[in-house]
């Protein structure tokens, strides 16, 4: 009988994560200062820019990495999906208040910097920011031989959007009766890596490489051109980190809650595979996207109109569930 094996026992802890931001949030707030609307602990922080002029104008950033995918890409010798991987986090966390990304900026930091190996990093960042139509405005590459050993480096992102304030993404638009549609994920994106990797063998690792490492897909040109086409998005939650529990749950408000049916979309296969190596299907479900990259809440009335103009990207949709009355929990059924 093979052992099973969770994230937990992978060496990452969700919960304890939360629980340290849950903690940085009162030291967060001695920082305040007027035009704060949102700090931490959503899917981006919110600035309003009032006090220069601009009352409407309401500047979002993200910082994010892509976590120890970064340890099976050495492995494979396979970078380019990093830089992507490295825009999409961020610019996708963006869009779920309604922003547009204007700007990124990345760090690079290694024991010694290989030039090939950061080349074809920031070539795949470079993609990524044209993909979102989003500005390369600088960054900072550091070597810190004292800190990383000879072929070791980390990567992080950080970006910058913009929502006028009347268009600000939050939970009170979210209402029992609403629908969830879920975006097709490209594969594991880039969250769950540890488990992927305690889970898979080294040798299963180099043969799966590009199926594993397929970057994170970019859902900036379908979701604003659902924002432009003025159709009422009430929420969107971007399945990264603890998954549907963990980030589902952002978008709702008090009385409400989120049923999802698990069959009512295709699981690729390389989540079938992870789970047969000995992870159980609930924890599989609370680390991985298992095939939804990114969830939008709409009124009933919506959804045929927002599918249409989905389908224009040919960006595979289901509808995967609804919106209840409830106490801010997500059911998977």
């Amino acid at each position: 009988m093979k052992r099973s094996t969770t994230y937990r026992q992978a060496g990452v802890d969700i919960r304890g994560a939360g629980r340290f931001v849950g903690a940085l949030q009162p030291l967060a707030r001695m920082t305040r200062r007027p035009g704060l609307l949102k700090g931490i602990g959503g899917f981006g922080g919110l600035f309003q820019l009032g006090a220069w002029g601009r009352p409407d104008t309401v500047l979002v950033a993200s910082a994010d990495g892509v976590g120890t995918k970064l340890k099976l890409a050495q492995r494979a010798g396979l970078f380019s999906p990093l830089g992507i991987d490295l825009v999409a986090m961020n610019v996708n966390d963006l869009l779920c208040t309604g922003a547009e990304p204007l700007l990124f900026l990345d760090y690079i930091a290694a024991g010694k910097l290989d030039p090939r190996i950061m080349l074809e990093i920031v070539r795949g960042v470079v993609r990524g920011c044209v993909e979102s139509h989003c500005v390369l405005l600088g960054g900072e590459t550091a070597q810190m031989p004292l800190v990383y050993r000879p072929g070791d480096f980390d990567l992080a992102g950080f970006a910058v959007g913009v929502v006028a304030k009347k268009n600000w993404i939050k939970p009170e638009r979210v209402k029992p009766g609403d629908v969830i549609l879920g975006l097709a994920s490209n594969g594991i994106h880039s969250n769950g890596f540890t488990l992927v990797q305690k889970a898979l063998a080294v040798s299963e690792q180099k043969r799966r490489a590009k199926e594993l490492l397929k970057p994170t897909r970019i859902y900036v040109r379908p979701v604003l051109d659902l924002l432009r086409a003025r159709i009422p998005l009430h929420g969107i939650a971007h399945i990264t980190g603890g998954s549907f529990a963990e980030k589902v749950v952002r978008v709702l408000p008090p009385g409400a809650s989120a049923r999802l049916r698990k069959k009512s979309w295709p699981v690729p296969d390389v989540f079938r595979r992870i789970q047969s190596a000995g992870v159980p299907e609930a924890e599989m479900y609370r680390t991985f996207n298992m095939g939804v990259g990114m969830a939008l809440v709409l009124s009933r009335g919506a959804v045929s109109r927002a599918r249409q103009r989905l389908r224009r990207f040919g960006l595979r949709h289901w509808v995967i569930g609804e919106i209840t009355r409830g106490n801010r929990e997500v059911v998977l059924g």
